[in-house]
């Protein structure tokens, strides 16, 4: 973080979800400060600005890390907040995978849209623990038409950067799609007043 990214507005807007222990916090450290932290309070929410480069531009992402309690997860003020989501669970830890579908519904549901995403596996340097196969994750990414990562936020790995570029990517992609469609909108209704007002002018009184 630098004292720049806090005069700009954010261009991109994330919030990290998942339940309680998969590792939210861990993975948005490793990704500001490329550390690891052991101890996190599970109850702690934080919102991180960050000034970065992708694809050789200057970008700000604000990042909320959420707490893990189903509560806190499900505040709707949050999720309309964000451009985008990471949803991440443990690979150890099956309960959390099971949850990436009914928190995905969830976003589509409050945003009113298929949410742009990624799903990461997190905690890979637990494989002797493994209860999700990478494949499992895979084909729920697929699913969900998004990108799927596995890591380890307590190793590192140029993945954790990468995904969050990825969504970056996406959610300045949907941004451009839209304002492109507001101005078609807008330019089609400009010529739909225009030949009105030519109509009248040319029909006889």
């Amino acid at each position: 973080m630098t004292s720049n990214s806090k005069l700009r507005t954010a261009d991109s807007k994330i919030m990290v979800l998942g339940t309680s222990g998969v590792g939210k916090s861990a993975l948005v450290v490793r990704f500001l400060t490329n550390r690891f932290i052991w101890e996190y309070d599970p109850t702690l929410e934080s919102t991180y600005k960050h000034l970065t480069t992708v694809d050789d531009e200057s970008v700000v992402m604000e990042i909320l890390d959420t707490a893990g309690q189903e509560e806190t997860i499900q505040r709707e003020g949050g999720v309309r907040w964000a451009d985008g989501y990471v949803l991440v669970y443990a690979i150890n830890d099956r309960s959390s995978f099971g949850a990436i579908p009914s928190l995905k519904q969830f976003l589509d549901d409050v945003k009113k849209t298929n949410v742009q995403c990624v799903l990461v596996a997190n905690k890979v340097d637990l494989l002797h623990e493994r209860r999700v196969e990478c494949s499992e994750g895979e084909a729920l990414a697929q699913d969900m038409s998004c990108a799927f990562y596995e890591t380890s936020a307590s190793e590192g790995g140029e993945e954790i950067t990468e995904l969050f570029q990825e969504l970056h990517r996406e959610v300045r992609r949907r941004k451009a799609m839209e304002t492109k469609g507001r101005r078609r909108s807008s330019a089609q209704q400009v010529r739909s007043v225009f030949n009105r007002v030519l109509n009248k002018i040319g029909s006889p009184s």
